[in-house]
């Protein structure tokens, strides 16, 4: 604050290097911020696929089941 209040070259340098390094960090902060929005978004992408995959695991435990266990058919036709 006191290099804004002072009126020299070297305050005014140095004013101008102080803003430059806040605006280099609020940069830095929504950078950061945007790649942990994109992180989560992605974590949440494999978290659906990894309860679609489950899904579908499970019903292909069921088909095998179905198929290991078959119900008798009737038959049709003519009967003796």
């Amino acid at each position: 604050m006191l290099s804004s209040v002072l009126n020299s070259p070297t305050a005014i340098r140095v004013n101008i290097q102080i803003i430059r390094v806040f605006t280099k960090i609020r940069e830095m902060l929504t950078d950061n911020l945007n790649l942990r929005l994109e992180i989560e978004g992605i974590k949440k992408k494999l978290a659906d696929q990894t309860k679609n995959i489950e899904l579908v695991f499970s019903y292909l435990d069921e088909l095998i089941e179905r198929k290991e266990n078959p119900k008798p058919r009737n038959k049709i036709g003519y009967k003796k």
